[in-house]
Formats: C-alpha cells, sequence, structure tokens
C-alpha cells in the first residue's frame, strides 16, 4: 500500500483520479477495437492483399537434415571418415551424438519420431548454418567446432525459398488484410472525429486553436497539425528541443515531412482511380500501390554480379572473436595477471589474486566492443601470444586510467561470401534497387499530372508572433567643445 501511495503521489493523483483515467483508457481501447473488427475485407480484397505483398509470405531457405553433435574432434573426424564409408548416419548419430540421439540425429523431429522435418537456419549455430545452406544441396557438412562442441551434419535435401500459393497462407493473408482494412477505417472515424471536435480555452486564456491548411493536393487539404503529428513523434526531433534546437527541427523535419505527405496522398488518389481493391490506411494503400506499380521485375546473373562487386559489405561475414576482458587498477596487478593467464588455470581465481574485475563480452564483431579494446581485437593484425586460456593481449591502459588484459578466442577474419551462395540475395539487391527508381519515376509523373500548392513557409509565417521592435534610444549630443 505504501508504494502505492508513493506512485499516486509521483504521478499527481488521488486513488479516485488513476481509477477514472484507467477506465476512461479502456473505454477508448475498446472503442478502436470495435471500429477496427466492425469491418471485413471480401475475398476480391484478400486476394489482391495477396497479390501486392506476396513476397511477404516467401519462406526462407530449408534443409531436410540430420545431425551428430560430440565433444571430441578426433572422434568427429573419425565419424565423417565413417559416414563418408558408406555407414548408416543416423544409426550413428544414435550411438555418439549428444544431442537428438534418439532420434537418430534427425532435425524437427517431434518426440518419438525419427524423420526430419525442414528446418531453417536458426536450428544451427551460426557457423554450422553459413556452411549447411552454403552447400544448397544433399551432402556431408563438417565437422564444424561451436561453442566448445564439433557438428556433423548430413543433409537429405535442400528446400530454397519460395512463395507459396494463395491456398497455403490463405489463413494468414486474411488475418493481415483484415488488419488493414481495420487500419483504415480507424483512420477514417479518427479524421472524422477530428473534423467535428471544436477546440475551446477556459475563459482569460490567451490562447487560439489554429489549424490552417498547409498544403492543397489536386484540390485535397493537408492540415497543419496533420504534419506535426509525425514530426513531434519523431525522436529527432525530441532530442532537438531538449538541446534547445526546437526551430531548427522546425525549419528541417516541417517541410520534409509534408512533402512525404504530398507523395503519399498522390500515391493513395490515384489507387482510388485505378479501379484496384487496395485496402489499409493511407500510409498503406500508399505503400502497396508503389508494390503493385513495380511489381514483376527482375534480374539477370549479369547484373546480379555487378551489384555483388559494387556491394561487397553486403555479402561479407564480419570479423568475429570470443572476448574477455579482465580490468585492474594497478598496471603491475595487470601484468602479473597476464603472466599467470599465459601459464593457464582458473580465470577467475587468477584474476582474484590480483584484484581484478571479469567482463565477459561473449562473441563480438567489430565495433562492439569499447574503442580501445576494439581497436585492440579487430584492427591490429597480429595475434596475441596464445596460453591454456587463449590468446592473451598486452597489457592496455584505457580511458579511465584503469588497466584491462583481453582473452581471445575463436578468431575468425572477415569472409566475403562466394557469389555462387548469394546469387539470389543479389539479384534481390538490383529488383529492390530497380524498384525504387522505377518508384521514384512513378511519383515525379504523378507530381507532374497534379495541381499542388505548398503554403507551408506562408503559414508559418502567419502564425509567427511579431515582435515590435522598440524604438532605439537617442543619444543627447554633446556639446561642441569650448575652443
Amino acid at each position: 500500500k505504501a508504494a502505492y501511495e508513493q506512485f499516486l503521489n509521483q504521478m499527481g493523483y488521488t486513488d479516485a483520479q488513476l481509477r477514472a483515467e484507467v477506465k476512461t483508457q479502456l473505454q477508448i481501447q475498446k472503442r478502436l477495437e470495435q471500429i477496427r473488427s466492425g469491418v471485413k475485407p471480401t475475398e476480391e480484397e484478400v486476394r489482391f492483399y495477396y497479390e501486392v505483398f506476396k513476397e511477404n509470405y516467401r519462406t526462407e531457405p530449408r534443409v531436410k537434415a540430420r545431425q551428430i553433435v560430440v565433444d571430441d574432434a578426433k572422434l568427429a573426424a573419425e565419424l565423417l571418415a565413417t559416414a563418408k564409408a558408406g555407414e548408416d548416419f543416423a544409426a550413428l548419430a544414435k550411438q555418439h551424438s549428444k544431442v537428438g540421439a534418439e532420434q537418430g540425429g534427425a532435425l524437427g523431429a517431434a518426440p518419438g519420431e525419427s524423420e526430419p522435418k525442414p528446418v531453417t537456419k536458426v536450428v544451427f549455430p551460426e557457423k554450422v548454418a553459413e556452411a549447411v545452406f552454403a552447400k544448397q544441396g544433399p551432402g556431408l557438412v563438417g565437422p564444424i567446432e561451436a561453442g566448445g562442441r564439433y557438428y556433423l551434419v548430413k543433409v537429405e535435401e535442400y528446400l530454397p525459398p519460395k512463395v507459396p500459393p494463395f491456398e497455403e497462407v490463405k489463413e494468414q493473408v486474411e488475418k493481415d488484410a483484415q488488419e488493414a482494412k481495420g487500419n483504415g477505417a480507424l483512420e477514417t472515424y479518427l479524421e472524422d472525429l477530428r473534423k467535428k471536435a471544436q477546440v475551446r480555452f477556459a475563459e482569460n486564456m490567451p490562447y487560439v486553436y489554429k489549424n490552417p491548411p498547409v498544403a492543397l493536393v489536386n484540390g485535397q487539404e493537408i492540415l497543419l497539425s496533420q504534419v506535426l503529428q509525425p514530426v513531434f513523434a519523431n525522436q529527432q526531433t525530441a532530442a532537438l528541443i531538449q538541446q534547445g534546437l526546437g526551430e531548427l527541427a522546425v525549419q528541417f523535419f516541417l517541410p520534409q515531412t509534408l512533402e512525404s505527405l504530398i507523395d503519399r496522398d498522390l500515391l493513395v488518389e490515384a489507387a482510388k482511380k485505378s479501379g484496384k481493391p487496395f485496402i489499409g490506411n493511407k500510409d498503406e494503400i500508399a505503400q502497396a500501390y508503389l508494390l503493385y506499380e513495380t511489381r514483376d521485375l527482375s534480374a539477370t546473373e549479369e547484373e546480379a554480379r555487378k551489384f555483388y562487386a559494387e556491394n561487397p559489405a553486403l555479402f561479407t561475414v564480419p570479423a568475429s572473436a570470443e572476448v574477455v576482458g579482465v580490468n585492474f587498477k594497478s598496471e603491475a596487478k595487470a601484468k602479473a595477471f597476464r603472466e599467470a593467464a599465459l601459464r593457464g588455470g582458473d580465470l577467475q581465481a587468477l584474476a582474484k589474486a590480483q584484484e581484478g574485475t571479469v567482463t565477459e563480452y561473449g562473441a563480438v564483431n567489430p565495433n562492439q566492443l569499447p574503442a580501445v579494446l576494439d581497436r585492440l581485437v579487430f584492427k591490429i593484425k597480429e595475434t596475441f601470444p596464445k596460453g591454456p586460456l587463449g590468446e592473451v593481449s598486452e597489457v592496455v591502459k584505457l580511458e579511465d586510467g584503469t588497466f584491462a588484459v583481453l582473452l581471445v578466442k575463436n578468431r575468425q577474419p572477415e569472409v566475403l561470401k562466394p557469389f555462387a551462395q548469394v546469387v539470389e540475395e543479389a539479384k534481390q539487391g538490383v529488383i529492390n534497387k530497380k524498384r525504387q527508381a522505377k518508384a521514384q519515376t512513378l511519383i515525379q509523373e504523378l507530381r507532374k499530372a497534379a495541381k499542388v500548392e505548398n503554403r507551408l513557409s506562408q503559414v508559418l509565417a502567419e502564425l509567427t508572433p511579431k515582435t515590435e521592435e522598440k524604438p532605439q534610444e537617442t543619444k543627447p549630443q554633446e556639446a561642441p567643445a569650448k575652443p
């Protein structure tokens, strides 16, 4: 009860006021849900929604596979040789695997079953998944070390990504179309409420409510409030206001947001004129119209190769390493720990003996560690001396004046995936680039054919309070000096 009363005091509520507020919010949420659920998409709308957004239902690549997981590298190599010699993989998994032995290593199989089901990358450790799916066909993969264990995988079938037919995903499409149509109904409902609303301030308050149109798009108004709402919902705007740069936020984000709303309204108007059963709120309809008008684009292998060559970062596996940091207040203790760590022993005990603090960073990529440590692990090309605990770095001084020693394991260099492994991703990159260009051309054509009047600058000038210029004080003229 005391905590509840403290909470009420912090919020500035009485118990009755809080209960009334909660009740009001629940009533609002119930009414909004009634609006959303009060409309149902037609069969035609559902099927058209699928045609527009069918890429959203594309499956991930999957495999039917079995795996053997062991703790010993030598045993893993022996099992690979045995499997290559023709020994039954499922029998080997039952005998040796630390995971799923009772199912013959079958991935995706339910308890009591022994036949593998299609699985995605997430069932494997990252390194194992990369190797398994890079094969893009049946065969043996491994052994691959990951997390201290060794994985041997037999891929029985590779299932490439595909867009399933409508009937296979009909239930999900119906849910998505229902949500979109509900969003459209809610947007219309709220717009009607705002049109009917009358805003009054208490007597003797010096405020006036104004919501003038800041643009006309083929005669349709875009009101100031429609621009302000997304601008002030933007976290960057809030950050600028906190820094006392609210005027800069208005000058930058307001024109940008208004231009986006003009484009959106032009796309919505074009969608309506098309006669196609688009559903959703205005943003969703604009996006759907662009997707529909830029559908059926394709990419050749030559285009994909060029995209691959021009965008290597998109197809690069970043460098990685497993890192543990040990911090010390004294450089002498840090050096003593380093010497001990190179000989080996229990990490926690060695750190405690020199009053060190252990930080487990885990598996990291470049730019995920503090700057000094990141340079030490990823920018310096040479590896550190190795001991039983892994690579042991030199003692480094940190920005706060403390000293650190890093222990590094499983260091992996940056790797550019071969083109054959990412050809489909590269083709999709080409298609996305073509889609963006075609969408921009479409918007430019709509703007040329439309009558657009942007009044933002004029409206802001009219609403900006006028500051009266104070008359400059005239200094009394000094009398000329007497000769």
